[in-house]
């Protein structure tokens, strides 16, 4: 009798087992990796690197000066702001998890995060440095001698320098958030947040962001349902073809660690969770959703904070 009853349990729980993997197969959000692959000797430069204003013409601006990384990896100023007070064009967008992203920057222009780290230390309005600057200083500093005779000696590159860089930005994943948790079928969410995550399919928010990122591998027009006042002052998709059909088209951001990183859209507008919520419900929706469903949706939304980056610890 035992036997069979502690057979009867096994049984019940791989078919529990069995369900959760089933109803967790279709979906198109996955979660992120528990431990991401990257160089740990290149990212403990990158890390030092990404701190230092040395790389600012002034030395007065870092990578972290515009990315945050205890409040969400962005920038919670409307704006940066670069060397000599000048001001951005756009609002920072987030570098955890950027390596899931297919494109950089809200408009796309940079395809690798290597790219992308070579725009800011280059752009006159933020930190306003060439490469061979950024060579002289680096090769001339015996903190950094020291730091790249882990793994190189001679000459510091600035592509070395950059590739440093790349690597702590890769090893900025926030894996293990309670979506993640529930997507492996480790934990259940509670009624609302789960009720939350439904909403947020049945609205049809899933459309754009899903996969690893919860978004980062599309574009999407800010105002598809309802217009969107478009301004050049803002680099979108257009600011890189010129074609009208690209004019407040921005790559979709992600929604992981979304709790943490306010003001949102590319221009700020939205300074609250809930205000981005309303406003994007409406405009790219065609939705005026009630109050229970805000509550709703940000109950899920709270879901996808994730752990600290391990080589932040």
């Amino acid at each position: 009798m035992k036997t069979y009853q502690l057979q009867s349990r096994l049984f019940f729980l791989f078919f529990s087992l069995l369900c959760v993997q089933i109803a967790h197969a279709n979906e198109v959000i996955t979660p992120l990796p528990v431990n991401a692959d990257y160089d740990k000797a290149k990212a403990a430069v990158g890390k030092v690197l990404f701190f230092d204003p040395i790389l600012s013409r002034d030395r007065s601006i870092s990578c972290s000066s515009c990315h945050n990384l205890t409040s969400g990896g962005g920038d919670n100023r409307n704006v940066s702001i670069g060397i000599d007070g000048l001001k951005g064009n756009i609002q920072s967008p987030t570098v955890l998890n950027a390596r899931y992203n297919f494109r950089q920057f809200w408009n796309g222009r940079a395809e690798t995060l290597l790219e992308q780290a070579s725009g800011p230390i280059h752009n006159p309005m933020e930190m306003g440095l060439n490469s061979q600057e950024v060579e002289k200083r680096i090769n001339a500093s015996q903190k950094y001698q020291k730091l790249f005779s882990n793994y190189h000696h001679g000459y510091i590159s600035y592509a070395m320098i950059l590739e440093a860089i790349v690597e702590f930005e890769k090893a900025l994943v926030t894996p293990n958030s309670k979506f993640d948790r529930y997507l492996r079928g480790e934990i259940q969410l509670s009624t609302q947040e789960y009720t939350g995550y439904q909403t947020f399919k049945s609205l049809g928010c899933i459309t754009c962001h899903n996969g690893i990122n919860i978004g980062g591998n599309s574009f999407q027009k800010m105002g598809m349902i309802k217009p969107y006042i478009h301004t050049n002052n803002y680099p979108d998709l257009y600011s890189v073809t010129q074609k009208d059909y690209h004019k407040n088209v921005f790559k979709v951001p992600t929604l992981r660690n979304i709790a943490l990183s306010a003001p949102y859209f590319h221009d700020a507008s939205a300074k609250t969770l809930k205000e981005a919520i309303t406003i994007m419900s409406n405009l790219n929706l065609g939705y005026t959703i009630s109050e229970q469903q805000i509550k709703d949706l940000l109950a899920f939304l709270h879901t996808l904070t994730g752990e600290t980056p391990v080589i932040l610890n």
